[in-house]
């Protein structure tokens, strides 16, 4: 009896050792093994407060795998991140394995999705973008211009010009604010190095000048490489005591009863931003202006030019005098020379 038993004892311990080498097995190839996709890739959000329970399960509904959700506990407590997954959109690819995922979940390896500003847009415009951006937490709707200045700390600033046109990566969860605070750090960053930038004879009094100039030279410029000569032009002007006679600051003077047209009444019409009836910058910037244009005004290209007038295709025709500037008026044959 007792050597049956003992050849009992011994078959259980084989049956549970080769059972348990199954499971082990099963869990490994589970772990490392690519997860199944019913799609080519799943972006997996997590919201914050999600439990690991409630991930392990919206991965079943994913059909993600198949695999018991003790196997999942079981890699997270080997991985020590259980209670260190962060909330947040994750791509789970084609051959991406349990383990991967996991700690992609615990680093924080979120989805990074990207908001452009556009180079000579209004504050109208950027904040019509935003609005139009489904990822970003909309919360300036409701606000003024002046009280979403004073939400980034600046209520004393007017917004037009304020926010630097390049790309932003923002994650889901960031708010429309988030970015405007963002673009606004850059901003300021930038225009300090371009006035650090600045020629010793800069006619120009401060910063808030310099970002007044670079949004009309964004406004003038149609090809990149004029940018420089146009900020030239203005700076003599400034130099000399002219009038900048710049239609993109009467353009914006009209304000939302502009149409597309201006005219000989408008250029007569006197605003605070029409630079054909008075003398220096209008109070506030026009547009957004971009580095570039930062850096054309910091850096103004030498010359004699004091006027300039569009050729057509996005160049510019430049003239030192006024007989040059009218001769280059007649032969391209468009309105509002300078």
């Amino acid at each position: 009896m007792a050597a049956f038993l003992r050849k009992l004892l011994v078959f259980v311990l084989i049956v549970g050792g080769v059972g348990g080498y199954l499971v082990w097995q099963d869990y490994r190839k589970f772990s490392d093994g690519p997860m199944r996709l019913s799609e080519h890739e799943l972006v997996l959000d997590v919201k914050l407060g999600t439990s690991f329970a409630q991930i392990v399960r919206k991965l079943e509904r994913e059909k993600v795998s198949d695999a018991p959700a003790l196997y999942w506990r079981v890699l997270a407590h080997e991985m020590r991140v259980l209670d260190g997954l962060r909330a947040g959109e994750y791509e789970v690819t084609a051959g991406m394995t349990p383990r991967t995922l996991l700690d992609r979940m615990a680093r924080g390896k979120v989805i990074h999705h990207q908001f452009t500003i556009i180079e000579g847009w209004r504050f109208s415009d950027l904040r019509l973008a935003l609005s139009k951006a489904p990822l970003l937490e909309q919360t300036i709707g409701g606000l003024s211009d002046s009280e979403i200045m004073a939400r980034l700390g600046r209520a004393d600033q007017p917004p037009e010009g304020r926010f630097l046109p390049e790309t932003y990566s923002f994650v889901r969860g960031q708010s429309d604010l988030d970015v405007l605070r963002r673009a606004h750090a850059s901003m300021q960053q930038a225009l300090a190095r371009a006035w650090a930038m600045r020629p010793a004879d800069s006619p120009l009094k401060s910063e808030d000048e310099m970002l007044i100039l670079a949004s009309i030279v964004e406004k003038e410029t149609g090809q990149p490489g004029d940018r420089a000569d146009i900020a030239g032009v203005f700076m003599r002007r400034l130099k000399l005591g002219m009038k900048l006679q710049t239609d993109p600051t009467v353009i914006y003077g009209i304000g939302a009863s502009y149409n597309g047209n201006i005219t000989r009444v408008h250029l007569q019409t006197d605003t605070p931003f029409n630079t054909y009836t008075r003398f220096g910058l209008p109070p506030t910037p026009i547009a957004l202006p971009g580095v570039a244009a930062l850096t054309a005004v910091a850096q103004p290209a030498d010359g004699d030019a004091l006027y300039f007038v569009s050729r057509g295709d996005g160049s510019s025709q430049f003239s030192a005098t006024l007989d040059e500037h009218n001769a280059a008026v007649r032969k391209y044959q468009l309105r509002g020379g300078r």
